[in-house]
């Protein structure tokens, strides 16, 4: 049994104003709700003609940004799991006490209920766990995790642009994750509530995202529709042999400079210099060779089918 798992984290871009040491002052109402207007109708669209399942991971704040809560609704009834992504948002709720971390858990629960649903599956802001984040998701009866990132490149990269960000005066809002996470198992497993990125027996099961053999290299949403061809084309090769292709992306994968960005987070966030039809031809040729040997499932029935071999 080998399983694909397409999953969109869907940040809003106030949140890449934060994560770039920017003011959100800079967005006006239509930047605000891109992500509902533009790219929720794109992804599902392009889940539609392949076919594909899919999960959503929701900020609960954000289901109050324009035209968000009718998108959320249209993505439950086309057949997306809707999951917790927290309700803040906040970089650093992994550091924050456990009365603060289930109170987000519990917002985020009700603001999806707006929708229809209770989420069963919880995916870190910025990947980020701690035992009292891990420990809150576990007590609020989720069946799954999904935030183990052990991608090394891209942990010394996020090291170096928070370094530049707080040289130039523009302290980014994101935090690096304990280097322990660099030693996570790379593919399912079922965590430790007391060392998240060890192995133990938590009924929860963690479901990392890819990361190739070796190079560690972080096969996501930006590395497919951003990096040399022949490059991603070796990296999936390199990943064949894994139970769960769990690939992640980010609503912002299927955004581009024409969609009505401002132009100083254009020059931050390189990748939407990418036009947003070059993207999704990438991301369309991906989901082919997804649904090609793997069954294609949601993120939640990726756990439950892989929860008994664990």
């Amino acid at each position: 049994m080998r399983l694909s798992a397409l999953s969109v984290d869907l940040d809003s871009l106030p949140h890449y104003c934060r994560i770039q040491g920017l003011p959100e002052t800079l967005l006006d109402e239509q930047a605000r709700g891109l992500v509902a207007s533009k790219a929720i109708p794109r992804l599902l669209e392009l889940f539609a003609r392949h076919h594909s399942p899919a999960t959503f991971f929701v900020i609960g704040a954000d289901v109050g940004l324009p035209g968000m809560r009718e998108a959320l609704r249209a993505s439950h009834a086309a057949g997306v799991e809707l999951a917790s992504h927290s309700f803040s948002h906040d970089y650093a709720i992994s550091r924050r006490p456990l009365a603060e971390i289930e109170a987000d858990l519990v917002q985020c629960e009700a603001a999806l209920e707006t929708v229809g649903v209770k989420p069963k599956g919880f995916r870190a802001p910025g990947y980020t766990l701690s035992p009292a984040l891990l420990q809150a998701v576990a007590a609020r009866g989720y069946e799954y995790d999904s935030s183990a990132f052990p991608a090394v490149p891209y942990y010394l990269a996020k090291g170096s642009v928070m370094g530049v960000l707080q040289a130039l005066g523009r302290p980014s809002r994101a935090i690096l994750d304990s280097p322990r996470v660099l030693l996570a198992p790379r593919t399912p497993y079922r965590p430790s509530l007391q060392a998240p990125y060890s192995r133990g027996d938590s009924a929860l099961v963690e479901l990392p995202m890819a990361v190739a053999p070796f190079t560690r290299l972080p096969f996501i949403g930006t590395f497919a529709t951003s990096a040399p061809w022949v490059v991603v084309e070796a990296a999936f090769r390199s990943l064949r042999r894994d139970v769960l292709f769990n690939f992640e992306m980010h609503a912002l994968d299927v955004l581009d400079h024409t969609d009505g960005i401002p132009k100083e987070l254009v020059r931050q966030q390189r990748d939407l210099q990418v036009p947003a039809r070059v993207k999704l031809e990438r991301l369309g040729k991906l989901f082919a060779w997804l649904g090609a040997d793997r069954d294609r499932v949601t993120v939640l029935d990726a756990a439950r089918r892989l929860s008994s071999k664990l």
